[in-house]
């Protein structure tokens, strides 16, 4: 359907849907070079209080500013502002940015929201333990879902809840409630997944397309991964990627494939197709709410933003402080994990670090790490405005999550407020529009020049044009910082830190000015200090 026959928002302004998947890998989806099934995804692409994640604050950050948990009052929120300036904004899916009343979405900007409070439950609401109210199972609040500013505990959820599906269907219900008025208005939609976080479940429908895929291994499937994604461009051929590197606890899931013996082989097979099955039910989630845009002609008047919110979940989940007693005694007590079980409603899993690797290879790690393969992540822009010119292609330029704010309201036509919102001291956005860069009136997003900084649990980075510095902790780094060339190094498997000192000195300079603006709670100052190995 062309342009012309799109009905536009008020006052020429887009509207703005912008879709979520929690945990995907680099190449999961097709675009990407994935072979899970993910048309509707594929045809898009012709300081704000998370230095931690509220579950695992050390002592040493409680109370820091930066480190509260939960989207804080420093900044002001983009859905806060388009409603300041008549857009209509609706949300529906995982939120993880404060779980208490005040800190609700209906307290920073939505009209209408549906949401998962915490960072992961059961996808299909149960929560055995919440009715028997078991002591020390959960180290969190016991509310799950919250509509608007009502409770909704996981027995009240309908029968047929699954994650992915009744997010969509309750986002595309509150856009076929609005009154004649909203439907003058633009809108902001927040469409943001819980799938393909752990537990691992999917519906058989969705995971029968992947029996038997997986069963030669993660390394194998990394091999056709990279090879798919120098086919495609998105790598260079003479790319290396970095090693696998696996937690030192003795598991199924972190073992060489060849050690495994049959039945462990064809456990975390299940897991990956599991995984798989949810990122299919995901896309056709996607797809509804697509078709649904284009039947009231709206599609094309709408920036459709997709993205994974980090790299793959490559941690065991021992390793994270959601359940307080031992894991496998909990999934003992509630789950099957028998293997004809694995995905259904009763089985808990997750995929381990191997099975990440091949998602977020060519690069070093997933989520949770500073390096590449935390912070890398699938990226696709819809606006025919703007893209229409470049349909199809890939770009490599560097840009940031925080440059999608600074974006919408270039394009909203809506001013930032500068230090002060509603009477409170705001800080000012971070990013940069991408406008003058689609528009071809800018050659680049970020120049040479422009420091960019991430810390999370101690994991630490910092990057400056093809330069990035990154320090990593023992176990899986050596616990000093390192520089790569990211230009010919995308896997960050060569570290230049003793060939180019003062490249490393120059960034941890940077390094020093990002921790003083942003406050990392801990930080030594870090210029002047060189530390290198052998």
């Amino acid at each position: 359907m062309g342009q012309d026959a799109s009905r536009a928002p008020e006052g020429g302004r887009p509207n703005f849907l912008v879709i979520v998947a929690d945990d995907l890998g680099f190449s999961d989806v097709g675009a990407f070079g994935g072979e899970i099934q993910t048309p509707h995804i594929d045809q898009l692409a012709h300081i704000a209080g998370l230095g931690a994640m509220v579950e695992s604050l050390q002592e040493f950050q409680k109370g820091q500013p930066g480190y509260e948990g939960y989207l804080n009052d420093r900044v002001a929120a983009l859905p806060e502002l388009l409603r300041d300036a008549g857009y209509l904004t609706l949300m529906s899916g995982k939120w993880h940015l404060g779980m208490t009343p005040d800190r609700y979405p209906s307290q920073r900007g939505f009209d209408r929201s549906f949401a998962l409070l915490p960072g992961a439950a059961n996808h299909y609401g149960f929560e055995p333990q919440v009715e028997e109210k078991t002591p020390g199972i959960l180290a969190r609040n016991s509310s799950f879902y919250i509509e608007d500013n009502t409770i909704i505990e996981p027995k009240d959820l309908p029968p047929d809840f699954y994650s992915s599906a009744s997010f969509t269907t309750r986002l595309l219900e509150y856009f076929k409630d609005r009154d004649e008025p909203q439907k003058q208005q633009p809108f902001f939609a927040y469409l943001p997944f819980s799938a393909p976080h752990w537990p691992l479940q999917a519906p058989e429908a969705d995971c029968k397309h992947y029996r038997g895929l997986y069963d030669d291994g993660p390394d194998a499937l990394r091999t056709r991964r990279l090879a798919r994604l120098e086919e495609l461009g998105i790598i260079a051929p003479d790319t290396k990627p970095h090693d696998v590197v696996t937690p030192a606890v003795d598991r199924p899931l972190t073992k060489e494939w060849e050690t495994l013996s049959a039945a462990e082989r064809r456990f975390s097979s299940r897991t990956m197709e599991t995984f798989a099955g949810m990122v299919h039910n995901m896309d056709r989630q996607i797809g509804r709410v697509i078709s649904y845009l284009k039947s009231i002609r709206e599609l094309d008047n709408t920036l459709i933003l997709f993205m994974s919110d980090n790299g793959a979940e490559g941690l065991l989940l021992e390793a994270y402080p959601v359940v307080t007693e031992n894991i496998f005694d909990y999934i003992d007590r509630y789950y099957d994990n028998s293997l004809d079980n694995v995905g259904r409603f009763n089985s808990y899993v997750w995929y381990g670090p191997r099975w990440a690797s091949a998602a977020t290879a060519p690069s070093r790690l997933y989520k949770c790490f500073s390096s590449e393969g935390g912070i890398r992540v699938p990226f696709i822009l819809k606006y025919p405005a703007l893209t229409s010119s470049r349909a199809g292609e890939v770009d490599t330029s560097f840009a940031t999550v925080m440059d999608i704010m600074p974006t919408m309201l270039d394009l909203a036509r809506v001013q930032h407020p500068g230090d002060k919102y509603e009477g409170r001291a705001v800080m000012p956005m971070r990013g940069k529009s991408w406008v003058p860069y689609l528009s071809g009136s800018e050659k680049q997003i970020h120049d040479e020049e422009t420091p960019v900084g991430w810390e999370l649990f101690d994991r630490q980075a910092l990057r400056k044009g093809k330069w990035k510095a990154v320090m990593i902790p023992e176990p899986y780094g050596p616990g000093r910082w390192q520089l790569y060339d990211l230009s010919i190094d995308p896997g960050e498997t060569d570290d230049l830190a003793v060939q180019e000192p003062d490249k490393l000195q120059e960034l941890l300079k940077h390094w020093d000015e990002y921790v003083k603006e942003v406050g990392v709670a801990g930080a030594a100052p870090q210029y002047g200090i060189l530390k290198v190995g052998d």
